[in-house]
């Protein structure tokens, strides 16, 4: 007999009271909006571009939905999947908004002419995959309740690979009270990288509730991101754990809504999104880069690292595709696993649990009880521009 399967309560909270609306920007100040995605400097996006702006790369979105009529991404947005099957549609309030987000994090190409106006990604040539995995946290109460089957995301990870994905981007978690690894969905994430997709996920915004381990950044192979503010100071908010690979910006970012309007929000959500990107101008410069590698590239070359080479808080530094694509021209495509830490070369891609400690062996916190699997928020902060005036 099959045993039942352990559930997952499937919601993304993003509540709409979080958010202070933004109207696009007129036509007279079309460059306001750009002018306040300050993480495209930070990550220097300018010289990055010189090389590549992601052209011939597919990001899977595992999100609430990404929203393929909004102009900043029309075009760029493939066929994607649902795994969910309920809850908000197009022109509800609660549909798509945090997949949108992210989706624009990485590869929105702006509108208008010359792309001046909207949000410009990392990669703003690659193309999404969107894979419906979550709800938004202002879905229906009754959708909210009815989605606690819980394989959605271990079920959209593969489908992903499956598809050709390049890279992988998981800007939610579980990091409550009652978290633990699925052994499902460690299952997955070894077959997308086995398949060659490089898998990102956000940290957690556990750090202001007690640092717990999240999932799905906690599994081995995945890069964990934390955030850090437009002065590389870690955000109150990141998670501090083993497992953080890099930090991007994760305070005060731009994002697009399917509304058409723009919001300041903040989250580990965002930090991930931006590194996913990141490595998507990796993939699409070196395509034979296995994912170990790809992972490998981002963490040496980071910027600003902690005293000591690495910290819970920043992981390895401040992520810098530039130099990633830069030092990346002295690579070659390599086995799999070649860049996997001694002890988990059959298994894995990267480091695995740390194996001392109260986080050991998280294989042993398996039980039955459901977790809550929803989206690192992204809260928006304020309003960025109304009319043309600064709020």
């Amino acid at each position: 007999m099959t045993p039942a399967p352990r559930t997952r309560r499937l919601t993304a909270v993003l509540a709409a009271a979080a958010f202070a609306l933004l109207p696009a920007a007129p036509p007279a100040h079309a460059d306001t909006v750009r002018a306040q995605q300050w993480s495209l400097e930070a990550l220097h996006t300018e010289r990055a571009w010189q090389t590549t702006r992601g052209e011939g790369v597919t990001v899977a979105v595992l999100d609430t939905g990404v929203d393929d009529e909004h102009p900043d991404l029309a075009g760029s947005v493939l066929p994607g999947r649902d795994f969910v099957g309920f809850g908000a549609e197009r022109g509800d309030r609660a549909w798509a908004r945090h997949g949108t987000a992210m989706a624009g994090i990485i590869a929105a190409h702006g509108h208008g002419p010359d792309g001046a106006s909207g949000v410009m990604g990392i990669a703003p040539e690659a193309r999404i995959l969107p894979v419906r995995v979550i709800l938004e946290g202002a879905d229906d109460a009754r959708d909210r309740a009815r989605s606690s089957r819980g394989s959605a995301l271990a079920e959209g990870i593969r489908w992903a690979a499956d598809q050709g994905a390049d890279i992988i981007n998981l800007s939610l978690g579980d990091d409550s009270e009652s978290a633990h690894p699925e052994a499902a969905e460690d299952a997955a994430v070894q077959y997308a990288l086995a398949k060659g997709a490089v898998v990102v996920a956000s940290a957690g915004n556990g750090g202001e509730k007690g640092d717990r381990v999240s999932y799905p950044a906690a599994y081995p192979g995945v890069i964990a991101v934390t955030a850090v503010d437009r002065f590389g100071t870690r955000a109150p908010f990141s998670t501090r754990r083993w497992y953080a690979t890099v930090s991007a910006p994760g305070v005060d970012v731009v994002i697009a809504d399917p509304d058409g309007k723009y919001y300041e929000g903040w989250g580990t959500s965002a930090a991930a999104a931006f590194v996913s990107g990141a490595a998507a101008l990796v993939r699409s410069a070196y395509p034979d880069l296995s994912p170990a590698q790809v992972k490998t590239l981002l963490r040496d070359t980071a910027r600003n690292a902690p005293e000591g080479g690495r910290d819970d808080a920043h992981g390895y530094g401040l992520v810098d595709p530039a130099a990633a694509l830069e030092a990346g021209a002295a690579l070659r495509p390599g086995d799999r696993n070649a860049a996997a830490p001694s002890g988990y070369r059959e298994r894995y891609f990267g480091p695995g649990p740390d194996p001392e400690g109260e986080d050991a062996h998280p294989g042993r916190l398996l039980a039955p009880a459901a977790g809550a699997l929803g989206v690192l928020v992204l809260a928006a902060a304020v309003v960025l521009w109304r009319s043309g005036r600064t709020d």
